[in-house]
């Protein structure tokens, strides 16, 4: 535990890539395997759920720290981190063991606990805590409140394995995929192509697109490019391998189930094949919005009516796998050559290619990309004809090159202080906008957008304006107004406003503008439909 806490610590006080994957290289080389095996599930978030309620932990901190309840909620408040409080109000013990086990004996621990009554882990805790340090307490938190996040990518721990293992970072980030808990594999099994059983399930690692810098022209000759629209569902493989279908999202999850429609597939496709694609829904023969795919996500079992009212099906990008043989890293026409070979001839509703728009120049296939949002589109994917399909986010070869977002003027009215270095400026803030009495109608909630000196302006108004107090949460004087944008916009009968948005972010703050002259919420209704 010690040495996983030290890299922790080293990870967590560097921006410095190189400085990360070394770190990383000389823990993998010298901690032993199951230690490794667990590093690198938390670190791909593959950690045991939360242990015990939020609520419980500060109750029991403040007891195991003398202290009244509502200092410890006032200490919490200012740091906006449950787990530093914790470990900052929690003395050092004298009678603390300096014997360190191991990562694996307290994760096993942990996941022990899951089965154990409230008093059992309230005791467990306590007693953890008194055998710690303070960073060593920070770590134990974070891994017990199941809020554990480590600033690296899984790019990056793919490369410190790939050199400490001497293997091919492909073939780590390839290994990595799939629904593995250190329960379920060994190292050997994972990384060292030891047998698992489990090889049939495994999807790829994503490719994924960088936003278009600047003029779009400068990307060269267009003919170089292959351009298709955008699609707003679910980034998805499907694999058929030993006559199963598996449906894994970008995310790394299995949502074959959630799917049942699709299973139609395995008789389709050939045995050996992985598509890589975006799942849809289609209604009355057009693509549905966001908010209807929504209704799918994350049921294990679907009704008769949801499949009859939303049936799902696939826009297939690209062919990964074709006949039990790996084909990324042929160019893209010749994948796009075999994924039409493949699907082409047939007359399926659960899977479609997804067009390739046709275009002579750059000014044509601008025209084209106004016309998105009309195609149920978010924008132009492009990508270069000669590209390899490769393993994560890579600049060069695949751009995104989305529509303008939707905009609206509207007002701030709460605001809540943020996390990590902003944990004691306010930073998440929801904004409202008009209806046809003039009250004001939440309807969305940003974070992002604002620079760090507009970000401490709008905090130190907060706090002289504040109405009320709510926790973390503060309800201030309507009178700061900004410009929103975000991608989408539908009608939604769960939320007060009756409309919900997609992807809100700050894009400017309004300081030419009063609060009357902020948009309604018939004028953000009328976006639905432009």
């Amino acid at each position: 535990m010690k040495r996983f806490i030290q890299l922790f610590n080293t990870i967590d006080q560097t921006n410095r890539t190189n400085e990360k994957v070394d770190a990383l290289i000389r823990y993998f080389n010298e901690t032993d395997s199951s230690d490794a095996l667990w590093t690198i599930a938390l670190f791909t978030g593959r950690h045991p759920k939360r242990l015990v309620k939020t609520t419980q932990l500060r109750e029991w901190a403040a007891e195991a720290a003398r202290l009244p309840l509502w200092l410890f909620e006032e200490a919490y408040h200012f740091t906006g981190d449950l787990s530093e409080t914790i470990a900052s109000v929690i003395p050092d013990s004298s009678a603390r063991n300096e014997e360190h086990e191991s990562l694996t004996v307290w994760m096993n621990k942990l996941v022990a606990m899951q089965r154990a009554t409230d008093e059992q882990k309230k005791e467990f805790i306590i007693h953890a805590w008194q055998q710690f340090t303070k960073n060593e307490r920070f770590v134990f938190n974070k891994l017990t409140s199941g809020a554990f996040r480590m600033g690296i990518s899984q790019t990056l721990m793919t490369r410190a394995l790939a050199k400490s293992l001497n293997k091919d970072e492909q073939h780590i980030a390839h290994r990595l995929m799939g629904d593995w808990t250190p329960f379920t594999t060994t190292f050997g099994q994972l990384l060292l192509n030891e047998h698992t059983g489990d090889e049939d399930s495994k999807p790829y690692p994503f490719y994924l697109a960088y936003a278009v810098e600047g003029e779009v022209r400068e990307l060269g000759n267009i003919s170089e490019w292959q351009a298709e629209f955008k699609w707003d569902g679910i980034r998805a493989q499907i694999i058929v391998r030993n006559n199963t279908l598996y449906i894994w999202s970008r995310g790394q999850e299995l949502i074959t189930d959630s799917f049942p429609e699709l299973n139609e597939l395995t008789s389709v496709l050939p045995d050996g094949t992985v598509l890589d694609g975006e799942l849809l829904i289609l209604q009355n023969g057009e693509v549905a919005p966001f908010q209807v795919l929504q209704t799918r996500i994350s049921r294990k079992k679907v009704s008769a009516k949801l499949l009859a009212d939303a049936p799902a099906f696939l826009y297939a990008y690209d062919v990964l796998e074709l006949n039990g043989m790996d084909v990324r890293k042929e160019p893209l026409h010749l994948r796009r050559q075999k994924l039409e070979q493949l699907l082409g001839h047939l007359n399926n509703q659960r899977i479609r290619i997804s067009p390739v728009l046709t275009c002579t120049n750059w000014d044509e296939l601008t025209q084209l990309r106004l016309q998105s949002r009309e195609q149920k589109s978010e924008g132009i994917m492009l990508k270069h004809i000669h590209s390899m399909y490769e393993v994560g986010r890579k600049k060069g070869n695949w751009w995104k090159w989305k529509v303008d977002p939707m905009t609206v003027d509207a007002v701030m009215i709460y605001a809540m202080s943020g996390s990590g270095r902003r944990a004691n400026l306010f930073t998440d803030y929801t904004f409202a906008v008009k209806d046809d009495t003039g009250n004001l109608v939440p309807f969305a909630k940003a974070y992002s957008g604002l620079t760090d000196a507009e970000i401490k302006e709008v905090d130190a108004w907060i706090r002289k304006n504040t109405l009320e107090k709510f926790g973390p949460v503060r309800s201030v004087k309507a009178e700061l107004v900004f410009e929103l944008g975000f991608e989408a916009i539908n009608f939604s009968t769960r939320h007060k406003s009756g409309v919900a948005v997609r992807f809100p972010r700050i894009l400017r703050w309004r300081k030419d503008k009063p609060v009357n002259e902020i948009d309604t919420l018939a004028q953000l209704k009328s976006l639905i439909t432009a």
